[in-house]
C-alpha cells in the first residue's frame, strides 16, 4: 500500500516559516497585507475566502476585503484593482475566479499589477515561471505540489513526470516548476491518445484534468509518486479527487489524499507569497 502523503506536515512547515517572517518584518514596522477581491457570493468563492483568512489571521498576514455584487460593472471592479495596485500598503492580491458573465476576466488579470499578483494570474507572473526568471509568483496550487514534493524529499532531477491538465492555474505551470528542477515532463489532457499508458511509463503523476475519479487503476504502475490536485464535491457530500485513490494506493508509492493533500498546502502557500511580496516591496 502506498504511503499518504498529507497536506497538513507541509503547511505546518510554510507557515513556521512565514510567521518568523512576519516578525521579522513587524519589527521594521511593516506588516504584511492581503487584498481579497470578490464579485457575488459562489459558494466556492466563499470557502476559499474563509480558509484564505484564517490562514492568514494565523500567520499574522492582514486582509482587506474589496466586495462587490454580482452585477457589479466591468468599471468598478477596475476600479477596485486600481485601489489594490495604488496602495502601498497592500502587498498582495487575490482576486477570486471566475467573474460573473458580464465581465472581461482577460481584462481584470491585465489591470493587476504583477507585483501584487500572488496567486499567478497575471501574464507577467506566468513570464516569470515560463523562463525562470524569478519575478512574480507562480499560481499557489501548481507551487503546492512543489512544496509537498520538497517536504517528503522527492528529488526530480531525472524524474520522468507526466501532468494530466492544461491549464495556466495548475498544469502548464507546474510543468515549468518540475522542468526547472531537472524532471523530464509530458504535459497530457483528457484527448492524449493512450493516457493511460503515458501515466504508466512516469515515475511522478500529477493529476489536474478536472475530472472525478478519471485516473483509474489502468493509470498507474508499482513505485509511483501521485499527486492529486482535483477536488470535486459528489451528490453524497463526500469530496474526490481526478484519481481513483484505492486503485492509485494499491500500486503506488506515495499517494497524495483529497481532501487533506494539495488543497490543504494551497492556502499556506498564498500567505507566504504574500509575506515574501511585502518583503520584496520594502527591500
Amino acid at each position: 500500500m502506498a504511503e499518504i502523503w498529507k497536506g497538513a506536515p507541509v503547511a505546518e512547515a510554510l507557515n513556521a516559516r512565514a510567521i518568523a517572517q512576519v516578525e521579522a518584518l513587524g519589527a521594521r514596522g511593516i506588516h504584511p497585507t492581503l487584498a481579497i477581491i470578490r464579485v457575488g457570493e459562489r459558494p466556492d468563492d466563499l470557502s476559499y475566502e474563509r480558509g484564505a483568512m484564517k490562514r492568514c489571521e494565523k500567520l499574522g498576514v492582514q486582509v482587506r476585503r474589496f466586495l462587490l455584487p454580482q452585477q457589479a460593472s466591468q468599471a468598478q471592479l477596475l476600479e477596485a484593482i486600481a485601489q489594490v495596485n495604488g496602495d502601498p500598503g497592500i502587498h498582495g492580491c487575490l482576486l477570486l475566479r471566475p467573474l460573473p458573465p458580464q465581465m472581461d476576466e482577460e481584462a481584470a488579470r491585465r489591470a493587476l499589477s504583477p507585483a501584487k499578483d500572488v496567486d499567478g494570474i497575471t501574464d507577467g507572473s506566468l513570464a516569470g515561471v515560463f523562463t525562470g526568471s524569478g519575478e512574480g509568483y507562480p499560481p499557489c496550487t501548481a507551487q503546492a505540489c512543489i512544496e509537498i514534493l520538497d517536504h517528503y524529499g522527492y528529488s526530480l532531477q531525472g524524474k520522468r513526470a507526466v501532468v494530466v491538465g492544461r491549464s495556466l492555474v495548475v498544469g502548464k505551470p507546474v510543468a515549468m516548476l518540475l522542468l526547472a528542477r531537472h524532471a523530464t515532463v509530458t504535459i497530457c489532457h483528457t484527448r492524449t491518445q493512450d493516457l493511460p499508458g503515458i501515466c504508466r511509463g512516469a515515475d511522478l503523476v500529477i493529476a489536474a484534468a478536472g475530472k472525478p475519479r478519471m485516473l483509474t487503476q489502468a493509470y498507474f504502475a508499482p513505485g509511483q509518486v501521485v499527486l492529486d490536485v482535483g477536488i470535486h464535491v459528489l451528490e453524497d457530500g463526500s469530496m474526490c479527487g481526478d484519481v481513483d485513490d484505492e486503485a492509485a494506493q494499491q500500486l503506488a508509492a506515495a499517494v497524495t489524499p483529497v481532501p487533506g493533500g494539495v488543497g490543504t498546502v494551497t492556502t499556506s502557500v498564498l500567505a507566504a507569497q504574500v509575506v515574501a511580496a511585502a518583503g520584496k516591496a520594502v527591500g
